[in-house]
Protein backbone atom coordinates (compact mmCIF):
# COMPACT_ATOMS: atom_id res chain seq x y z
CA UNK A 1 0.00 0.00 0.00
CA UNK A 2 1.79 3.03 -1.20
CA UNK A 3 -0.80 5.85 -0.22
CA UNK A 4 -1.09 7.35 -3.75
CA UNK A 5 -4.48 6.29 -5.32
CA UNK A 6 -6.08 9.44 -4.09
CA UNK A 7 -3.70 10.86 -6.55
CA UNK A 8 -4.12 8.49 -9.26
CA UNK A 9 -7.81 9.36 -8.77
CA UNK A 10 -7.30 12.84 -9.34
CA UNK A 11 -4.88 12.10 -12.37
CA UNK A 12 -7.38 10.42 -14.00
CA UNK A 13 -10.01 12.88 -13.41
CA UNK A 14 -8.17 15.91 -14.71
CA UNK A 15 -7.44 13.66 -17.93
CA UNK A 16 -11.22 13.08 -18.54
CA UNK A 17 -11.60 16.17 -17.99
CA UNK A 18 -9.25 17.26 -20.49
CA UNK A 19 -10.66 14.62 -22.87
CA UNK A 20 -14.19 15.60 -22.52
CA UNK A 21 -13.37 19.20 -23.44
CA UNK A 22 -11.02 17.85 -27.01
CA UNK A 23 -13.95 16.33 -27.64
CA UNK A 24 -16.69 18.94 -27.62
CA UNK A 25 -14.02 20.71 -29.40
CA UNK A 26 -13.28 18.40 -32.51
CA UNK A 27 -17.27 18.06 -32.44
CA UNK A 28 -17.51 21.88 -32.71
CA UNK A 29 -15.85 21.52 -35.98
CA UNK A 30 -17.73 21.91 -39.24
CA UNK A 31 -16.32 19.20 -42.02
CA UNK A 32 -18.28 20.73 -44.53
CA UNK A 33 -17.38 23.38 -47.10
CA UNK A 34 -19.50 26.28 -48.33
CA UNK A 35 -19.16 25.37 -51.71
CA UNK A 36 -18.78 21.48 -52.41
CA UNK A 37 -16.94 22.10 -55.34
CA UNK A 38 -14.21 22.11 -52.32
CA UNK A 39 -15.42 18.90 -50.70
CA UNK A 40 -12.73 16.63 -51.81
CA UNK A 41 -10.14 19.20 -51.37
CA UNK A 42 -6.98 18.40 -49.20
CA UNK A 43 -7.75 20.58 -46.13
CA UNK A 44 -11.54 19.43 -45.70
CA UNK A 45 -10.61 15.75 -46.47
CA UNK A 46 -8.17 15.71 -43.86
CA UNK A 47 -11.16 17.48 -41.59
CA UNK A 48 -13.38 14.97 -42.01
CA UNK A 49 -11.14 12.28 -41.13
CA UNK A 50 -10.11 14.20 -37.53
CA UNK A 51 -14.07 14.05 -37.58
CA UNK A 52 -13.67 10.49 -37.83
CA UNK A 53 -10.99 9.73 -35.76
CA UNK A 54 -12.60 11.46 -33.09
CA UNK A 55 -15.31 9.43 -32.69
CA UNK A 56 -13.64 6.53 -33.25
CA UNK A 57 -11.46 7.38 -29.75
CA UNK A 58 -14.69 8.27 -28.24
CA UNK A 59 -16.48 4.79 -29.08
CA UNK A 60 -13.56 2.39 -28.62
CA UNK A 61 -13.92 0.41 -25.03
CA UNK A 62 -12.00 0.86 -22.35
CA UNK A 63 -9.54 -2.01 -21.68
CA UNK A 64 -11.15 -3.68 -18.73
CA UNK A 65 -9.09 -6.15 -18.06
CA UNK A 66 -6.68 -5.54 -14.78
CA UNK A 67 -4.51 -8.46 -13.59
CA UNK A 68 -5.35 -9.03 -9.91
CA UNK A 69 -3.25 -7.70 -7.15
CA UNK A 70 -2.02 -9.21 -4.45
CA UNK A 71 -1.96 -7.22 -1.17
CA UNK A 72 -5.60 -6.45 -0.78
CA UNK A 73 -8.11 -4.04 -1.77
CA UNK A 74 -5.89 -1.24 -1.28
CA UNK A 75 -3.38 -2.78 -4.14
CA UNK A 76 -6.58 -4.17 -6.45
CA UNK A 77 -7.51 -0.14 -6.82
CA UNK A 78 -3.93 0.81 -7.39
CA UNK A 79 -3.53 -2.11 -10.22
CA UNK A 80 -7.89 -0.89 -11.67
CA UNK A 81 -6.50 2.86 -11.33
CA UNK A 82 -3.00 2.23 -13.37
CA UNK A 83 -5.09 0.91 -16.11
CA UNK A 84 -7.83 3.67 -16.13
CA UNK A 85 -4.64 6.06 -16.16
CA UNK A 86 -3.57 4.28 -19.24
CA UNK A 87 -6.29 4.87 -20.70
CA UNK A 88 -7.50 8.46 -20.27
CA UNK A 89 -4.05 9.77 -20.96
CA UNK A 90 -4.11 7.63 -24.19
CA UNK A 91 -7.69 9.12 -24.97
CA UNK A 92 -6.31 12.49 -24.22
CA UNK A 93 -3.24 11.88 -26.25
CA UNK A 94 -5.18 10.79 -29.21
CA UNK A 95 -7.66 13.71 -28.75
CA UNK A 96 -4.93 16.71 -28.63
CA UNK A 97 -3.40 14.68 -32.10
CA UNK A 98 -6.73 15.65 -33.38
CA UNK A 99 -7.23 18.57 -32.22
CA UNK A 100 -3.84 19.64 -33.47
CA UNK A 101 -5.00 18.31 -37.37
CA UNK A 102 -8.37 19.97 -37.04
CA UNK A 103 -6.02 23.22 -36.67
CA UNK A 104 -4.07 23.10 -39.11
CA UNK A 105 -6.68 22.13 -41.69
CA UNK A 106 -8.73 25.63 -40.46
CA UNK A 107 -5.66 27.34 -41.17
CA UNK A 108 -5.63 26.11 -44.23
CA UNK A 109 -9.02 27.01 -45.19
CA UNK A 110 -8.41 30.53 -44.13
CA UNK A 111 -5.37 30.36 -45.96
CA UNK A 112 -7.62 29.37 -49.10
CA UNK A 113 -10.12 31.82 -48.44
CA UNK A 114 -7.55 34.70 -48.43
CA UNK A 115 -6.15 33.46 -51.63
CA UNK A 116 -9.27 32.62 -53.56
CA UNK A 117 -10.95 36.08 -52.48
CA UNK A 118 -14.71 34.31 -53.12
CA UNK A 119 -13.32 33.62 -56.14
CA UNK A 120 -12.86 30.11 -57.20
CA UNK A 121 -9.14 28.08 -58.58
CA UNK A 122 -7.81 29.18 -61.43
CA UNK A 123 -4.62 29.28 -63.12
CA UNK A 124 -3.82 32.83 -61.65
CA UNK A 125 -3.92 31.58 -57.94
CA UNK A 126 -2.81 27.45 -58.57
CA UNK A 127 0.59 28.06 -57.75
CA UNK A 128 -0.36 29.92 -54.48
CA UNK A 129 -3.20 27.53 -53.62
CA UNK A 130 -0.27 24.34 -54.50
CA UNK A 131 1.87 25.90 -52.03
CA UNK A 132 -1.37 26.02 -48.85
CA UNK A 133 -1.48 22.38 -50.03
CA UNK A 134 1.78 21.89 -49.57
CA UNK A 135 2.04 24.07 -45.86
CA UNK A 136 -1.15 21.88 -44.70
CA UNK A 137 0.86 18.49 -45.49
CA UNK A 138 4.07 20.11 -43.48
CA UNK A 139 1.85 20.56 -40.39
CA UNK A 140 -0.20 17.45 -40.72
CA UNK A 141 3.90 15.57 -40.83
CA UNK A 142 4.92 18.25 -37.69
CA UNK A 143 2.09 16.50 -35.53
CA UNK A 144 3.92 13.16 -34.23
CA UNK A 145 3.10 11.29 -31.24
CA UNK A 146 6.81 12.35 -30.00
CA UNK A 147 5.45 16.04 -30.36
CA UNK A 148 1.90 15.53 -28.79
CA UNK A 149 3.49 13.57 -25.85
CA UNK A 150 5.93 16.13 -25.37
CA UNK A 151 3.70 19.17 -25.47
CA UNK A 152 1.20 17.47 -23.15
CA UNK A 153 3.32 16.52 -20.55
CA UNK A 154 4.85 20.12 -20.93
CA UNK A 155 1.80 21.41 -20.28
CA UNK A 156 0.76 19.13 -17.06
CA UNK A 157 3.84 19.87 -15.76
CA UNK A 158 3.26 24.05 -15.57
CA UNK A 159 0.11 23.46 -14.02
CA UNK A 160 1.70 21.39 -11.29
CA UNK A 161 -0.30 18.10 -12.15
CA UNK A 162 0.78 14.68 -10.59
CA UNK A 163 2.07 13.43 -13.09
CA UNK A 164 4.81 10.39 -11.32
CA UNK A 165 2.50 7.80 -12.84
CA UNK A 166 2.10 8.93 -16.27
CA UNK A 167 2.86 6.21 -18.78
CA UNK A 168 5.13 5.90 -21.50
CA UNK A 169 4.90 7.42 -25.19
CA UNK A 170 5.65 3.67 -26.09
CA UNK A 171 2.61 3.09 -23.71
CA UNK A 172 0.17 5.12 -25.16
CA UNK A 173 1.48 3.94 -28.85
CA UNK A 174 0.86 0.50 -27.91
CA UNK A 175 -2.43 1.08 -26.67
CA UNK A 176 -3.58 3.02 -29.26
CA UNK A 177 -2.39 0.52 -31.91
CA UNK A 178 -4.69 -2.02 -29.65
CA UNK A 179 -7.55 0.09 -31.25
CA UNK A 180 -7.10 0.68 -34.62
CA UNK A 181 -10.41 -0.97 -36.52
Amino acid sequence: MDGLNEYRTARVAELLEDFRTLQYYIAAVSCDPADMDDYYTEGWAALRQCAIDGQHILNCGADITVPRATGGPEEQAKAELKQVLLDAYARRHEGQKIYLRQAACQRWIELRNQILQGGRPHAGNEAMLRACDQQLRAELVDITDEYVYSELQTSDLSMGRWTAEDPSLRAVQRWVRTRRC
